[in-house]
């Protein structure tokens, strides 16, 4: 089957009948209606073999594309609504009922679930100092965690392994570049060379936030980086090892995802372990189970949730929140040169 949708099969069809090529038209719609599973597709397909309704054959086509562009849409609004209602209900169970849990403070703008909303109420708690931000691996920076606030006065430093993706963000955000709002690098992070890298970027000791997800060695960068200490790190964990399992992947500094499994990364009571020996206490995990939430422990106070364990904390994997559109925010995110209203 050519590449084509059905609407441009269609519009194909009635050229060539058009131009009097029958047997190119014949070939196409054959070709077409033999890869669509609808019931009316074998009784067109008959008809191709007959010269005179093939215009109503593309005529029919034209129909069946409509509707299945309409079932698509369905299913799409469909598994959207199941999303929110499980959302909803998910939430309101007692456990999330603690104020000082942040759970139902999740929301999503431009992180790829409800971070957005997680890291604002988490500063909304303990302040800003400098609004200085790092995120390692920001892919196309179109759906990442620090995205929302290079539009509430922050700036920072994004890094990515991949040069494709660095070269798109130095286009697209050549706004923010420009108005050295945000630093962009190409460059694999590695325990090697992770502290030598951020004092490349000349950044202060202190910052607000750090942000890690590379998909692996997360937990050997969050524990070797010394040259910044943020306020708040946001780290993936790997959901599928629930506490009190302490498991980490094994370092290794070439590590590239070639295929998706659930080897990556580390438990969240790994991390909090670590995190805790550092001088940071788990703040909470977003609903899907991905990303954990840490805040200096000087910062906390009675501000979060007690006990701060990992047992306590923990979100199991509900990636099929995301997969489903649950967090799907208006039309397709970009960036241009914005201006203040």
């Amino acid at each position: 089957m050519p590449a084509l949708t059905l609407d441009e099969a269609v519009r194909h069809s009635y050229q060539q009948l058009r131009e009097g090529k029958i047997s190119e038209a014949r070939e196409l719609l054959q070709r077409v209606l033999s890869h669509i599973d609808h019931p009316d597709a074998k009784r067109l397909l008959m008809q191709t073999e007959s010269l005179l309704p093939l215009e109503q054959v593309v005529d029919s086509l034209r129909h069946i594309s409509h509707l299945m562009f309409q079932a698509a849409n369905q299913e799409v609004v469909s598994n959207w609504l199941a999303g929110q209602r499980l959302y909803r209900d998910l939430l309101a169970e007692e456990c999330y009922a603690d104020p000082r849990r942040l759970e139902r403070f999740g929301a999503k703008f431009y992180s790829q679930n409800d971070e957005d909303g997680i890291i604002a109420e988490i500063f909304r708690r303990i302040g800003t100092t400098n609004r200085i931000f790092v995120e390692f691996g920001v892919n196309t920076g179109l759906e990442n965690n620090t995205l929302l606030l290079t539009y509430q006065d922050w700036q920072g430093v994004w890094m990515d392994g991949s040069e494709q993706n660095i070269a798109f963000i130095r286009r697209k955000f050549a706004p923010l570049i420009e108005r050295q709002r945000l630093q962009v690098a190409q460059q694999w992070i590695r325990v090697e060379t992770i502290n030598q890298v951020l004092q490349s970027f000349r950044l202060p000791e202190e910052i607000d936030l750090v942000s890690i997800d590379i998909d692996g060695n997360d937990y050997y960068i969050f524990e070797s980086m010394t040259a910044v200490r943020p306020r708040v790190c946001v780290i993936e964990y790997n959901a599928k090892l629930p506490p009190p399992i302490l498991a980490v992947m094994r370092y290794d500094a070439e590590w590239m995802v070639h295929e998706l499994t659930d080897y990556f990364g580390c438990s969240l009571a790994a991390l909090t372990r670590m995190a805790n020996r550092k001088g940071y206490q788990l703040v909470g995990c977003n609903i899907t189970g991905i990303n954990a939430f840490f805040v200096r422990d000087d910062l906390c106070g009675d501000l979060f949730y007690q006990p701060a364990t990992a047992e306590a904390l923990y979100q199991p994997p509900r990636y099929g929140f995301h997969h489903a559109g649950t967090f799907r925010v208006g039309h397709p995110t970009s960036y241009g040169p914005w201006q203040i209203g």
